[in-house]
């Protein structure tokens, strides 16, 4: 049956493709977005922000389902977290009232000590689970695709042979078109049967997680070129963290690496257990890393950023 869905994130990478999934499978949805985009069939864009609560009320007017991918993941500070994390969900929850709801966290809420991002990801889930109607919550692990920056970054770094990755580290992956079928196949059940409601899920591509040394390979095998993984400790991270945040105040940006994700990165599991969201039998991972991979690579060539 098909649905309308409520989508906040859609200008971004993971909501790019949690958009195009939904249309592909029949259904409508209505998309928050800063700026004017680019119409389709069956998409409608609602211009506002998580903070435009008149926005927020045009948003799910006659939705079915909310799926809630915006968020923030790199800020210059606290207040830059809550704002983007805890504070827009609030306004989101108030406007969804009893609506069903699928909110998008991080595997990073596992660990709230460790870095002000995972902390305001848990907070964000606490308060997308007093909403009105059932909620179920995704927390994802490293998502790559097509549309990615990062990735596209650690790419052309690989070229030189290298990657950096934290030592001793495992971490799961999810190619970004999988999650995105992930969550609409989420958003259809939770408008259902609703077994979801109330649970949170981890979710990654079934390999239950990658050494360096695999990633690297991954890579490499997709960019045409032997490539090792750099393993290096926390006290180098943060060291780089450091370098990164003062070259980025001299050129009034945004730094890459800040002191928050090096804390991040240092944790040695971020693996991910699919096992709970599989057995609701809505949705099985399609893409392995080195398939993952190779398309992203493939895509960022045919756009001219990978050489």
């Amino acid at each position: 049956m098909a649905l309308t869905l409520a989508i906040t994130g859609g200008t971004g990478f993971v909501g790019g493709h949690a958009i195009a999934s939904a249309l592909s499978r029949g259904h409508r949805v209505r998309a928050l977005a800063r700026r004017p985009q680019a119409e389709k069939p069956g998409l409608t864009w609602i211009a506002g922000s998580l903070t435009d609560a008149p926005a927020l009320t045009r948003l799910v007017e006659g939705a079915d389902a909310i799926l809630h991918i915006a968020g923030v993941t790199n800020a210059p500070n606290r207040a830059g977290f809550e704002e983007g994390n805890i504070l827009g969900t609030a306004f989101l929850r108030r406007a969804a009232g009893s609506r069903p709801l699928v909110h998008v966290s991080s595997l990073s809420a596992r660990e709230p000590r460790l870095s002000t991002y995972g902390w305001s990801k848990l907070m964000g889930e606490q308060v997308a689970r007093g909403s009105a109607g059932p909620v179920a919550v995704v927390r994802p692990p490293g998502v790559y695709g097509p549309g990615d920056r990062e990735y596209l970054e650690l790419m052309k770094t690989a070229k030189s042979g290298f990657i950096p990755y934290p030592r001793n580290s495992r971490t799961s992956m999810i190619y970004g078109p999988d999650l995105a079928q992930c969550l609409i196949g989420l958003s259809e059940e939770i408008t259902g049967p609703a077994r979801s409601a109330g649970r949170i899920y981890e979710v990654d591509d079934g390999a239950g997680g990658y050494t360096p040394q695999q990633v690297a390979a991954a890579i490499g095998t997709a960019i045409g070129r032997p490539v090792r993984a750099l393993e290096v400790g926390p006290a180098l991270l943060h060291m780089a963290a450091a370098t990164d945040s003062a070259y980025a105040r001299l050129k009034r940006a945004q730094p890459r690496l800040t002191q928050d994700r090096a804390a991040y990165m240092c944790h040695p599991d971020w693996s991910a257990d699919s096992a709970s969201l599989l057995a609701l039998g809505i949705w099985q991972p399609e893409t392995s890393l080195p398939q993952g991979m190779a398309a992203t690579a493939a895509a960022y060539r045919a756009a001219g950023l990978l050489g």
